[in-house]
């Protein structure tokens, strides 16, 4: 999430007050998003020997199935690159979550739904055959809002956000990698915020119109409203509607069919198989009771 970063502050003010989306529900917010896609890399997968586990791996896999070590499953012993649980599914959903998490929580933001979640749900994926790593690679996801909006979300999109209004789009991205197995190319330097109109970018904000949270350091803020017990500028809804929204895509992969979300009650709509899906088995001694 980038609560206190520009250009995504700016971005999402923009959006709300300068694309109009009241006279084009149907087709209003176009949220493309670019989720980097981990290759599923098939192997042998091979037994570790215990010796070379340095850590507590009953702990680390905590609620998930019992299965023995290898590094391929934990964390890199000798580098920084991507680690492989971020490749298994018993331990997330892949980059749907991983990028999606950060980009979806800003695309809300931007539409005025960062309370609630999508009414209905699509897409299609490419999962791996065999092998250790079974995240999703190539897909694409759809979305509807009850507010009209839609939201597509694919691997093969640029690296960021854009919404499309009744006046014209405005795009959002990093401007450069922030850690080396970002999306983006390496050492390469984007332009943050565009738009189809320089002038939306140079429009300024009434006081009448919609403004955020102020907050210029998100630790900081965190912090201070541990001790003051307001609301910070990211709470944990916003976050669980940002994530639930990418598990919901990912359920649209594994199901192949749309799929009806009531986000108030947070179930599907006549569909038991999907429900079964929202939650897993845990493991004694690391339950989690809801």
């Amino acid at each position: 999430m980038y609560a206190n970063e520009f250009p995504w502050i700016e971005a999402v003010l923009e959006a709300l007050n300068c694309l109009p989306c009241n006279m084009r529900p149907i087709r209003c917010v176009n949220h493309n998003i670019f989720i980097g896609r981990l290759n599923p890399i098939n192997f042998i997968d091979r037994q570790e020997d215990d010796a070379l586990v340095s850590f507590d791996y009953d702990a680390w896999l905590g609620s998930t199935p019992e299965v023995y070590y290898t590094e391929l499953r934990v964390h890199p012993q000798q580098d920084f690159s991507r680690p492989g649980w971020l490749r298994c599914e018993q331990f997330g959903a892949g980059m749907i979550t991983g990028w999606g998490a950060h980009h979806v929580d800003t695309a809300h933001w931007g539409m005025d739904t960062e309370h609630t979640g999508p009414i209905e749900i699509w897409g299609t994926a490419e999962f791996p055959t065999h092998g250790l790593w079974d995240v999703h690679g190539k897909f694409l996801t759809h979305a509807v809002y009850a507010n009209g909006v839609t939201m597509d979300i694919s691997g093969d999109f640029p690296n960021g956000i854009k919404w499309y209004g009744t006046e014209g789009w405005i795009f959002v991205t990093r401007d450069s990698e922030v850690t080396p197995t970002d999306p983006a190319k390496p050492g390469m330097k984007m332009e943050p915020l565009m738009a189809s109109d320089p002038k939306i970018l140079d429009s300024v904000i009434g006081p009448n119109e919609v403004h955020l949270y102020e907050s210029s350091d998100q630790h900081g803020n965190w912090l201070d409203c541990i001790k003051s017990r307001n609301a910070p500028i990211a709470p944990a809804e916003i976050g669980h509607r940002a994530c639930s929204t990418c598990l919901l895509h990912h359920i649209a992969m594994k199901t192949k069919r749309k799929l009806r979300w009531d986000p108030l009650k947070e179930r599907f709509k006549n569909d038991e198989a999907a429900n079964k899906m929202l939650s897993r088995p845990q493991r004694f001694p690391y339950v989690m009771e809801a």
